[in-house]
């Protein structure tokens, strides 16, 4: 039988009047979430799905005590993924990035308010933590013309007024990416702007109990995305008539399927397109008897980051052994990198004492060691000791972290790449890898 996503996106009316997340059990509401496919296949996994009120107040709570700690008035965040995280809400979160007609400020006595689209101040309402919701942040030139020094001025001037109310004379004010105009205004009103990415990034890092839960959830659920993935390109590669981008598209519909956002690259690449690795994916045909590498950059379930990468190969013969040397030794390299995660330790040591990739794959390996992990690629950042920059990174590790573990092997001018993530939290004691996706056994000589 067709399974049809009309079929699996309705919400189940089993449920009484809350999903198992907290949310709303009825076909209109207004927060976007996972599909009733997802809340099966994690049932049946016996993975717990998180409570969004407790989680929104995690991540509340965590950002007005940031802005405490740094003795700021309050926080403007027009970045649309700290957005999400401060309210839950999204946007046109792609559109957004590059148009960004969103902005809000959290106070340092916790009042929240949202600028949004003027036609849409219901997509926060959802979240009482969101105190007001208003219009007026969008200070882009396609949208204000050359009249956007003027509406600069007002938003800037409506920020000061509700800093004066609800942080007195504190004009610190935290700001993470300003338009030339806004940035402009809010100095004209009189604010000090501190670096609003240094709170956002370092609040984001240290995870909640139910931040884990839900990437545990977004998690599973890439994770059977690739594996469909993975079923189609063995299926149809061999017949010699599927293209990097029908393998890619499985992904990104899977993905969607289970209440999944987008994918932030396109990352998918077959036989010598593999190297140098970052090729994005394209109408190449794969041909049988070849290399598929792929890393997901994929924004899934909560708006949760899943970043994990897989290499497979894909034919009836077997890899050659350059090929097996090279996926072994990468995984090598993941695995021996992994057993350094812990509390405590820092990234400088995290750099000085890794595992070390033969010479002839020095010149093309990855552009980091590891990387923090959330609602996308996050800080910290972990160079190998080659890129480090002193003092840029001078942090230890610790619990409710989540890094991702990279390797990318292949040798400059040859015919293919092998490219392994897996994504890590940092537990009290040490680490749990959350990823479980297997690693191809033609590859790993098995």
């Amino acid at each position: 039988m067709n399974e049809h996503y009309r079929d699996t996106r309705k919400i189940d009316p089993q449920r009484g009047a809350q999903l198992a997340d907290g949310s709303p059990n009825d076909n209109n509401r207004v927060e976007i979430g996972p599909t009733q496919l997802a809340f099966g296949e994690w049932a049946t996994a016996g993975l717990r799905a998180p409570d969004l009120s407790a989680m929104r107040s995690y991540r509340w709570n965590r950002l007005t005590q940031a802005i405490v700690a740094r003795g700021y008035g309050g926080l403007l965040m027009f970045d649309p993924l700290n957005i999400r995280y401060a309210t839950d809400s999204t946007n046109m979160q792609l559109w957004n990035t590059h148009n960004p007609f969103r902005a809000v400020l959290l106070c340092a006595d916790g009042y929240m308010v949202i600028w949004d689209y003027k036609n849409s101040p219901f997509l926060s309402e959802f979240n009482p933590l969101v105190r007001e919701q208003r219009s007026g942040a969008d200070l882009f030139y396609f949208d204000r013309g050359d009249k956007v020094d003027i509406a600069a001025d007002v938003f800037a001037n409506e920020v000061r007024q509700l800093i004066t109310e609800h942080a007195g004379s504190n004009m610190r004010l935290a700001v993470d990416k300003a338009m030339l105009h806004g940035y402009r205004a809010l100095e004209a009103q009189g604010f000090e702007i501190m670096e609003g990415e240094e709170v956002t990034e370092k609040t984001r890092a240290i995870k909640g109990h139910d931040e884990i839960l839900a990437m545990r959830c977004a998690h599973h659920a890439c994770e059977t995305a690739v594996r469909k993935m993975e079923d189609f390109a063995r299926a149809n590669v061999p017949n010699g008539a599927t293209s990097e981008d029908d393998i890619w598209a499985v992904l990104h519909a899977e993905n969607i399927k289970r209440g999944g956002e987008w994918i932030e690259t396109r990352l998918l690449a077959s036989g010598p397109r593999t190297n140098p690795w970052f090729q994005e994916c394209g109408p190449r045909i794969v041909q049988n008897n070849e290399i598929v590498a792929f890393d997901t950059d994929l924004i899934g379930s909560y708006g949760i980051c899943v970043d994990i990468s897989r290499t497979w190969w894909i034919g009836d013969q077997k890899p050659r052994p350059d090929m097996i040397y090279a996926m072994q030794h990468a995984h090598e390299h993941i695995m021996t990198n992994m057993e350094m995660l812990r509390p405590g330790v820092t990234i400088p040591e995290l750099s000085a004492n890794c595992h070390r990739l033969d010479e002839q794959f020095q010149a093309q390996k990855y552009g980091c060691l590891m990387h923090g992990v959330g609602l996308c690629d996050e800080w910290p950042l972990v160079a190998y000791p080659d890129k480090a920059v002193a003092g840029a990174f001078d942090y230890a590790l610790e619990p409710g972290m989540v890094l991702c573990v990279e390797a990318a092997v292949g040798a400059v001018g040859g015919d293919f790449s092998i490219k392994l993530e897996d994504q890590v939290l940092i537990t009290e004691d040490g680490y749990e890898n959350l990823t479980t996706y297997p690693f191809d056994p033609a590859l790993m000589g098995l």
